[in-house]
């Protein structure tokens, strides 16, 4: 699957903190102990093929072929990873919290994806859910009900059920996108 920017800007602002820790820690070596905390973490949550990749780079490893064998997810983390130590200016916002607008495009044609079989699509979705589901209030309800979008449900009051304004405008925003998809 090609990464779509609207996917790969939503996933550099959920791990915009994890990128940051990384890039930190190597122009800042006294920071690796923290770093290592993260990364045991972060591989006991199913990461392992992504730390193995950030452990590399910690160890000087650089070359665009630590790409091979992520997924589009990962790579789009390590990308700015790597990115960011040539250049901190290229480092994601961390206080860029996830933009409805911008949210919406980018969900709307995963799901479609998902819903249609591509199994990339589907893992990052699931990945996402995830990090949703942690982060509570609306986020969480819309990570709980990323399967029922993905499986095909479309009705705004059962989606929205317990969110508040702005995750109901947020699934609305969402099912325009999914009913654009079909339209072409």
């Amino acid at each position: 699957m090609a990464q779509l920017p609207d996917a790969a800007e939503q996933i550099l602002k959920m791990h915009a903190q994890f990128v940051h820790a990384v890039v930190s820690a190597i122009h800042d070596r006294s920071l690796i102990p923290q770093l290592l905390d993260m990364l045991r973490e972060a591989e006991s949550r199913g990461w392992a093929v992504m730390v193995s990749v950030v452990r590399e780079i910690i160890d000087g490893k650089r070359e665009r072929t630590v790409l091979l064998g992520l997924d589009d997810e990962d790579k789009v983390i390590v990308e700015a990873i790597l990115a960011g130590i040539d250049n901190p200016a290229t480092l994601p916002p961390i206080d860029a919290g996830g933009d409805p607008a911008t949210a919406a495009p980018g969900l709307g044609t995963m799901i479609g994806l998902a819903s249609r079989g591509n199994m990339e699509a589907f893992t990052t979705l699931a990945n996402m859910a995830e990090q949703m589901m942690k982060a509570g209030g609306d986020m969480a309800r819309l990570g709980g009900i990323m399967r029922r979008l993905i499986n095909g449900e479309r009705d705004e009051a059962t989606l929205t059920r317990g969110m508040g304004e702005a995750g109901r405008k947020l699934v609305r925003d969402i099912l325009a996108e999914l009913g654009k998809t079909i339209l072409h």
